[in-house]
């Protein structure tokens, strides 16, 4: 008998401890965007954001863009989320709001959190060497001279990179030279059967273009935090994801590789040489196939998510809420702040006048003397042409998709920008 009270005390006392467990595993609970009856419920004028809505139906209408989705968030609800033109122009199959989409660099912005996570949890410091966790990284050169026709001349790097530095794109990593093309070092996805951590390798027995902290250059280092991410956490980066951002989020269609079920809401890739020119289907295979074909084992951290615009507007939200989303914290608010302020001090993002953080450019009072915006707001884009911008100050997300490579397109991410901060009529609440 006393043997039996012991095992139930024991069941007892354990049941607890399961439950606990379960617990701290981030599901996702039930969510849905609150909308805004009107757009004056939270601050802007409808009249005004029809000048968004009369451009970008121009745009579809002659041919200048095959489609746009957008999605502004503004005092905890959705103002706007409407779409324009076709997922496919031969088929005239219309755009759907839950379509999904090549974000590339976009996708910088995942791995930066997802890094950050780790960071919290006293895995690194952000001005630890890379080589600590990725040894490749020991004993950098740096580019002194190069042609087509003779080899390349180096020198040794003054510092090591560290992990700040590749947050900030401030390491000396570039994308795509003459020397990373030969290397066959993937630019933005691959069909082939490497993977991240095979092609960081590799990339780090490359000349840096100048020594770390020198300058700003954007490039392959998120791709290097990518495969950082899968040394600290012993986890793929696709699985790294869906626990820890993509579930907790209820980012549902975010993937690096589409499920079958899913591939046919892949929107087809556009290419336009210039604005004079008729859009026509992409030829590159890589960028237009990599979601649904290949070997699929290329987790490229700097830019291979692809995704509908609300899966990635609940991610900005969470950003703008102090990382706090749906009643789960995801990341320190702390941890946020320190992700927006300016990490590269009198250095700056291209010529723009902004700063950068740990992974996202940060709006300045000399930037914006370019485009109207509030000082502290940050944003980045992805090179098929989508682009987000959150600004705490306004309490707003604005995100616009399309996917076109090249695209001689009017700017319009700018224009987007532009049209979205004209609209607006009340301060926040």
């Amino acid at each position: 008998m006393k043997t039996v009270i012991k095992f139930l005390v024991l069941i007892y006392l354990l049941l607890p401890l399961g439950n606990l467990s379960k617990a701290q595993k981030p599901k996702a609970a039930a969510f849905s965007f609150n909308y805004a009856a009107k757009p004056e419920e939270v601050g802007f004028s409808a009249s005004r954001l029809g000048y968004l809505d009369s451009l970008l139906s121009h745009y579809v209408q002659t041919g200048a863009m095959p489609n746009a989705v957008i999605f502004i968030y503004r005092n905890g609800k959705v103002v706007q989320h409407k779409v324009y033109g076709y997922k496919n122009i031969a088929s005239k199959q219309l755009l759907k709001k839950d379509d999904i989409f090549r974000i590339a660099s976009q996708t910088k912005a995942l791995t930066s959190v997802g890094l950050m996570m780790l960071y919290e949890k006293g895995k690194f410091l952000l001005d630890d060497a890379v080589s600590i966790y990725i040894p490749e990284f020991k004993n950098l050169q740096v580019l002194v001279s190069s042609s087509n026709d003779s080899p390349y001349t180096t020198r040794p790097a003054k510092s090591e990179i560290t992990i700040r530095q590749l947050l900030t794109h401030t390491s000396g990593i570039p994308y795509g030279n003459a020397i990373y093309k030969r290397a066959k070092i993937p630019a933005i996805n691959s069909l082939g059967e490497e993977t991240i951590g095979q092609v960081v390798k590799r990339l780090a027995k490359l000349p840096l273009e100048h020594d770390p902290g020198e300058k700003f250059t954007y490039g392959l280092n998120t791709d290097v935090l990518g495969y950082l991410i899968e040394v600290l956490s012993g986890m793929p980066l696709d699985k790294y994801f869906q626990q820890n951002i993509f579930t907790p989020l209820g980012m549902k269609d975010s993937y690096f590789y589409l499920p079958k079920e899913k591939a046919d809401r892949l929107v087809t890739l556009y290419s336009k040489d210039n604005m004079n020119s008729p859009l026509y289907v992409s030829i590159d295979s890589a960028n237009q196939y990599y979601p649904i074909g290949g070997a699929q084992k290329y987790f490229c951290g700097g830019a291979g998510v692809v995704g509908p615009i609300e899966d990635y507007a609940k991610f900005c939200v969470m950003l703008l809420n102090g990382g706090r989303f749906n009643g789960m914290q995801i990341i320190g608010r702390k941890t946020i702040d320190l992700m927006t302020i300016n990490q590269i001090g009198d250095l700056e993002v291209w010529d723009t006048g902004d700063k950068f953080g740990l992974g996202f450019q940060i709006f300045t009072p000399k930037g914006l003397a370019h485009a109207p915006g509030s000082v502290g707001a940050f944003k980045w884009g992805g090179t098929y042409s989508t682009d987000y911008t959150i600004d705490p100050t306004e309490n707003m997300v604005m995100l616009i998709y399309t996917n076109v490579l090249p695209f001689a397109n009017p700017d319009i991410n700018k224009r987007f920008r532009v049209m979205v901060y004209q609209a607006l009529t009340a301060q926040k609440k």
